[in-house]
Formats: structure tokens, C-alpha cells, sequence
């Protein structure tokens, strides 16, 4: 402050101290942030004795894809926490039994099924499971998505191509359509689509996952598209790009990763908040996008990174 004081009774506040300023700030911001790889997220805890949170989503029913852990599962926690009836589903029957237990240990409403997003009469089974067990559709969070490649964006096989534009861009469309004719018997509703932050800065993750990052950013523009037919319904599409959140997912990112890809990486573990985002954070994101309070609120990407990427060079 001593230092800064002086440069203004000078009158000499110039780019060279602002400078100083920001690689200062980057140097400090750098050397905390990469200590969240090992530990727990420092946090304000999110209570539910607000009787509005409580209710928010009351009467609603959701589905929630690829929902059994991680991000998925935060969000379709959130959304019954808040009152609404939710369907998880998973590719694995323990881990759908293992989700609704706890739901229902917390005296949620929730079921769950099998479902490979990615296949058609899964997503059909899926459907029909929710519309028979809770009578209509009113919500939709498509959260499934694969990660196939990780390096230069020309090492990247056929095969890893299409399996990550199947299930995350594909797959997300088809699940979107099956579930809107439902919506529409209802009156309207909401969809939220998952992204990724490297979507958003998609030149920041070329080096380490361009085409899942070109995949998600897929997404993105699928949600802008939507916007328009589905408002003329009274149904709400956005999207949440999340960043470095902990979950296995993204931890599975920074394993094995191939030379070349280290200094993309590095920088996706450094946020201005200094530190790691939660998976109840993200949920809380969705859960809100659902609602009512983002009545007004359609075609929109909600970035979620703790500011990833906005620090300063």
C-alpha cells in the first residue's frame, strides 16, 4: 500500500505497477490453487431450512441422466431436496440402486432405472418408466457425456470421435426430443444441457482435449438452437459449463496425461477463488435453471469454473 501511495503522490500510478500488480497476483493465485488437487473444497455449506428452496420445484417431475454420481447425481439431489420427484438413471443396476437409496434415505422422492443414454431403447425405457411411475415429464438435465482422447487434436482415432459426439452431442439431442412431447402435455418446462468450460475458452484445452471440448461446444450452440421452437412451447433449454469441479470425471482428466498437454492442463486446475468447485455447487446451478426464478432465462450457457481461465497473464 506504501508503495502504491507513493506512485499516486507522484502522479506516476502507471501500467508498470498495475503490471507488478497482476504477476503478483498470478504467482499467488498459481501456487494456492494447485494445492486443491489434494484438499477438500473450502465452502459455505448450502442449508435447506429455507421453506422456498424447499419448495421450489414442488409438483415437478425430472429426469435426471447419468445421474448416479458426480455432477448428475449433486443435481438430482438438489431438484428433490427442492420438491420434486426425480428419476435418476446410470448404465449400471447397482449404481442406480445405490443412488435411490440414499435419495430415499433422505426421504426423497426418487426412482431410478438403467439407462445407456446413448442407446435408443434405453432412452425410450426411460421415458416410459418416468411417464408410468409419476404420470408426465416437466424436467430434463442430460448430463451423460464421455471423455474418449486426451492429447494433439490430429492424434485423435475415428473411432474415440464418434464415440464422444454419440453420447455427447447425439445422444443429448434424441433425449431432449424424447422427452418435449411430454412437456408440451404439460404446459411447458425446462431443459438443462451440460457443457464444459473448455466449450467456452475452447483455444485454452486444444492441446489436451480438443475434441471433447469441440463435442461440448456442440452442445452449446444445440442449446441456442433449441431456444426458439421450444420457447414457442413454453419450454426453457440452457446449459451449465462446469470447470474444474471434483468428481471423478474431471480427476480422470490429469491421469496419464501425454507430453505436450501438461501446460494446458495446469492451467485448468487454477481458479481466482482458489480452489476446486463442488458437485452440490453445479447442482445448485441446475436446480436453479429449472426453476421458476430463471423464468426469463432461455438459450443461455451458465458458466460454473470459480473464474478458471479470467486470470490475468
Amino acid at each position: 500500500m506504501a508503495v502504491a501511495t507513493k506512485h499516486v503522490k507522484n502522479g506516476a500510478f502507471n501500467g508498470g505497477l498495475l503490471h507488478a500488480l497482476k504477476v503478483n497476483l498470478y504467482s499467488y493465485i498459481r501456487k494456492n490453487a494447485m494445492k486443491t488437487r489434494n484438499h477438500a473444497c473450502h465452502r459455505t455449506s448450502v442449508t435447506y431450512s429455507d421453506e422456498y428452496l424447499r419448495t421450489r420445484l414442488a409438483g415437478k417431475v425430472a429426469i435426471c441422466t447419468a445421474s448416479s454420481a458426480g455432477i448428475g447425481y449433486s443435481a438430482a439431489e438438489r431438484i428433490a431436496r427442492e420438491g420434486a420427484k426425480v428419476v435418476i438413471c446410470s448404465r449400471r443396476q447397482e449404481n442406480v440402486d445405490d443412488a435411490v437409496k440414499k435419495l430415499r434415505n433422505q426421504n426423497l422422492e426418487a426412482s431410478g432405472i438403467v439407462c445407456h443414454q446413448a442407446k435408443k431403447e434405453d432412452r425410450q425405457r426411460l421415458v416410459d418408466y418416468t411417464i408410468n411411475t409419476y404420470g408426465g415429464i416437466d424436467l430434463l438435465f442430460t448430463s451423460a457425456g464421455v471423455n474418449t482422447h486426451k492429447g494433439h487434436m490430429f492424434s485423435v482415432t475415428e473411432e474415440q470421435w464418434d464415440k464422444m459426439f454419440d453420447v455427447n452431442l447425439k445422444s443429448t439431442f434424441l433425449m431432449i426430443r424424447e422427452c418435449v412431447p411430454y412437456m408440451m402435455q404439460r404446459g411447458g418446462g425446462a431443459i438443462v444441457t451440460n457443457s464444459t468450460i473448455g466449450a467456452v475458452y475452447p483455444h485454452k484445452t486444444a492441446d489436451a482435449f480438443g475434441p471433447y471440448s469441440i463435442s461440448k461446444m456442440c452442445i452449446i450452440s444445440l442449446t441456442d438452437l433449441l431456444a426458439e421452437p421450444l420457447g414457442n412451447h413454453n419450454i426453457r433449454i440452457n446449459t451449465v459449463a462446469p470447470g474444474p469441479i471434483k468428481t471423478r470425471f474431471f480427476h480422470g482428466f490429469y491421469d496419464n496425461v501425454p507430453a505436450g498437454a501438461e501446460d494446458a492442463v495446469d492451467k485448468m486446475m487454477i481458479t481466482l477463488l482458489n480452489r476446486h468447485g463442488h458437485p452440490d455447487e453445479c447442482g445448485a446451478a441446475v436446480a436453479f435453471l429449472l426453476s421458476d426464478d430463471a423464468s426469463f432465462i432461455t438459450g443461455e450457457t451458465l458458466v460454473v469454473s470459480g473464474g478458471v481461465f479470467r486470470k490475468t497473464t
